[in-house]
């Protein structure tokens, strides 16, 4: 989620503070609410309340974990940021599936094409394992 295209998409999954304090913990791997607050204070003036109450947000939409520390709670994310993606992604299209499924299918290779050429070839390879994995069950 590295791209600013890659961002505006889970910016509709998660508000732009949610994507922040995720971003800080995919680089720490975890951390207190004390230590986020301070690595987004290095880029806005935001206060620990609102770092906290979104840390906790989080937390109850399954994003990230919250344990017990010495004195604090310590959050980890729930999910790699690959595996956020793949999630999300996964989510969005089952949803435009229902809407309409050739369609989805031409934009996402057209959005492939666009970003990333070389990524066609490894849809083709996964369809083709795909396709094969299917007529193995049957």
């Amino acid at each position: 989620m590295g791209s600013a295209k890659s961002k505006e998409g889970s910016s509709k999954v998660l508000g732009p503070l949610e994507q922040e304090i995720l971003d800080v913990l995919w680089n720490r791997g975890e951390a207190t609410g004390k230590a986020v607050h301070a690595d987004i204070k290095s880029v806005r003036e935001i206060a620990i309340t609102t770092v906290l109450t979104v840390l906790e947000r989080l937390a109850k939409k399954g994003y990230i974990s919250k344990s017990k520390g010495d004195s604090v709670f310590v959050f980890r994310p729930a999910f790699s940021k690959e595996e956020f993606a793949r999630e999300v992604s996964n989510g969005v299209l089952k949803d435009i599936f229902e809407i309409s499924r050739s369609g989805a299918c031409a934009s996402f290779v057209d959005a492939l094409a666009e970003t990333d050429p070389l990524e066609l070839d490894k849809l083709s390879a996964m369809i083709e394992h795909k396709k094969k994995e299917l007529a193995e069950r049957r």
